[in-house]
């Protein structure tokens, strides 16, 4: 028994360092607000970008992940800080009330991200070939980074909240969408779903849906659970596929 807690601690040391060599500490600011991104370290030659946004609770384990899955696939990876040092928030109600500040404020959300997107390609990104994915809060924040028609090639949501303020009038959407969607998201109504359909429609938008059978909102996520592991699988090889077409 000794033996095999000595082993499960060797293995999780050896992950723990792992995550510490592929991923780098990058401070920025916006204004007086101090921020820390994520970068990968394989920055020395140009390549094509991701921008990660996480979910509500910001750079988590899957954000950081995602990202060094990215780097071994060629990508320079970015994982944003949205909410900025200090305001990380500790548990659900603390972020469901701090995202929900950026939900409704979609101009910061937009700003937050544009920074990030800055501080990739400063990290040696090739800047005509960036693309954005999130996950959760993350994925609201892709939809935005189209919507802001910041200069990106494409964006994938992943278990990404679809509503919008149906007072803001639908826009040309020059980027491409993906929009990763587990089938049994709660949080997601079918109205939010018909009125982004308007939404892409209207924006005369390449865009894309894929629904996941026997899924719950946070189905790609190892550590919730609602982790779906087949189809996360799935998932992650739809998002390997779209940034394959859109950066490379």
């Amino acid at each position: 028994m000794k033996n095999v807690i000595q082993c499960l601690f060797l293995i999780v040391l050896m992950m723990n360092t792992t995550h510490a060599q592929n991923l780098k500490q990058v401070a920025y600011k916006d204004g007086s607000q101090k921020l820390n991104g994520l970068v990968t370290d394989n920055t020395t030659k140009k390549s094509p970008g991701v921008l990660i946004l996480p979910a509500w609770k910001g750079a988590d384990n899957e954000a950081r992940q995602a990202a060094i899955d990215l780097a071994k696939e060629g990508y320079i990876a970015f994982v944003a800080d949205i909410y900025g040092e200090g305001n990380n928030p500790k548990d659900n109600a603390e972020a469901a009330k701090v995202a929900g500040k950026y939900k409704s404020d979609y101009i910061a959300y937009q700003k937050r991200i544009d920074l990030a997107l800055k501080e990739l390609i400063k990290a040696g990104a090739d800047p005509s070939k960036i693309a954005v994915i999130g996950y959760c809060f993350g994925g609201t924040g892709a939809l935005e980074a189209a919507r802001a028609q910041l200069p990106i090639m494409g964006v994938v949501s992943i278990h990404g909240g679809l509503a919008k303020d149906l007072a803001r009038k639908n826009i040309p959407l020059k980027t491409k969408i993906l929009i990763e969607h587990p089938a049994e998201d709660e949080s997601v109504k079918s109205e939010d779903i018909s009125n982004l359909v308007i939404e892409m429609n209207d924006g005369k938008t390449d865009w894309q849906m894929i629904t996941y059978a026997n899924s719950k909102h946070t189905f790609t996520n190892p550590e919730s659970s609602d982790y779906n592991k087949v189809m996360a699988d799935r998932a992650w090889q739809h998002t390997l596929l779209f940034l394959k077409e859109v950066l490379k």
